[in-house]
């Protein structure tokens, strides 16, 4: 089989079954598992696929930077931020992550609406400023330009000092085996320091996330609240559900 036919192969391979698997793949062509390896180091180096330990799994198009990353899905996102309002109870603490689908959720907050919203965004918080009734705490750090956000160790410090009802966590990635997934390391850190300061966690969780997954673990599924998405894809949500609550937005 030629390299070309073996990386379509592949890619069909993972849009059907959502993973590969190098053991069987190469079982199935009649290739050694270093052949199947080496074709996906280069799907992987042109961002086609995301590899892990015995093979690959979809790469999340929310690795794209912040201004190419509005224009993926905002359907989706509106969706998600929309079932996402019923957890903001009046007079709560709530902390709101960075990214597109947080941004949305800050366009949606009702005006008259009273509680407090902790943030390490800049974007998210201006969103709010002609909100008069929403208290807006803003975490400063190191501004990670990708996502628009504040990291770092001035980040997390400032996040051991507050408490929240609820985190509304962004990814780039929710899947069954790989979890909770971020591209960057430090902004990984980050999503576990504000979560371990909200009573619960729920994952925003637009359809083009789920069953992706990017370098870097923020927390397993088992370990959050539940996960609010608009995904249509049955078979995966019902594998999410075996690990957190799925809220399906509709």
């Amino acid at each position: 089989m030629l390299a070309a036919e073996r990386r379509d192969y592949l890619l069909t391979t993972l849009r059907r079954d959502g993973k590969i698997i190098a053991k069987t793949i190469a079982a199935e062509l009649g290739l050694s598992e270093d052949s199947v390896r080496r074709d996906l180091r280069e799907l992987a180096a042109e961002g086609l696929v995301h590899r892990v330990y015995g093979g690959a799994l979809p790469v999340s198009p929310a690795v794209a930077d912040y201004t190419d990353r509005q224009r993926v899905s905002p359907e989706s996102k509106h969706r998600v931020a929309s079932a996402a309002l019923a957890l903001i109870q009046p007079h709560s603490t709530v902390i709101v992550d960075g990214g597109t689908t947080a941004l949305a959720l800050a366009g949606l907050l009702p005006h008259d609406l009273r509680c407090t919203i902790v943030t390490h965004s800049p974007t998210v918080a201006a969103a709010l400023v002609d909100h008069p009734s929403v208290e807006v705490f803003i975490l400063g750090g190191m501004l990670f330009k990708h996502s628009a956000v504040a990291s770092g160790a001035a980040a997390v410090e400032a996040a051991q000092r507050i408490t929240a009802d609820v985190f509304l966590m962004g990814v780039t990635g929710v899947h069954p085996q790989a979890g909770l997934t971020t591209g960057d390391a430090d902004e990984a850190a980050m999503k576990r320091a504000l979560s371990a300061r909200a009573a619960e966690t729920w994952v925003l969780g637009s359809a083009e996330k789920i069953g992706a997954a990017s370098p870097y673990q923020v927390l397993p599924l088992s370990e959050v609240s539940g996960v609010l998405t608009d995904a249509t894809d049955t078979e995966l949500v019902a594998r999410l559900q075996e690990q957190t609550d799925v809220v399906i937005a509709g």
